[in-house]
C-alpha cells in the first residue's frame, strides 16, 4: 500500500509540471502579466503625449495666434503698428 501511494504522489507531481514550469505555465503567465502591464502604462503616456500634440496641431490649423507667437519667438516677427523694444543688459557687454 505504500508503494502505491508513493507512486501516486510522483505520477501527480509528474503531472503539475507542465502547469507550474513548462512554456504556457503559471510562470509564463505571470511574466506575461507583467510585461501586459509595463506596455499599458506606456501606452496610457504615449496617448497623453499624442492628445497634447493633436491639440497643438488643431490650435496651428485653426487659430492664428498660435501661428503668431510662434513666429514672434523663434523668427522675431512683428506686427504692423507695433513697437519693438530690446532690453539688453549691461553687465553681458
Amino acid at each position: 500500500m505504500r508503494w502505491v501511494t508513493v507512486f501516486l504522489s510522483i505520477c501527480i507531481i509528474g503531472s503539475q509540471y507542465d502547469l507550474w514550469l513548462s512554456k504556457g505555465g503559471w510562470r509564463d503567465m505571470w511574466r506575461l502579466q507583467n510585461e501586459v502591464t509595463a506596455q499599458e502604462t506606456e501606452n496610457s503616456m504615449l496617448t497623453l503625449r499624442n492628445n497634447a500634440l493633436a491639440a497643438e496641431v488643431d490650435d496651428l490649423a485653426n487659430g492664428k495666434e498660435a501661428i503668431a507667437e510662434i513666429a514672434r519667438v523663434d523668427l522675431g516677427y512683428i506686427r504692423d503698428g507695433e513697437i519693438y523694444y530690446r532690453m539688453v543688459d549691461q553687465r553681458s557687454r
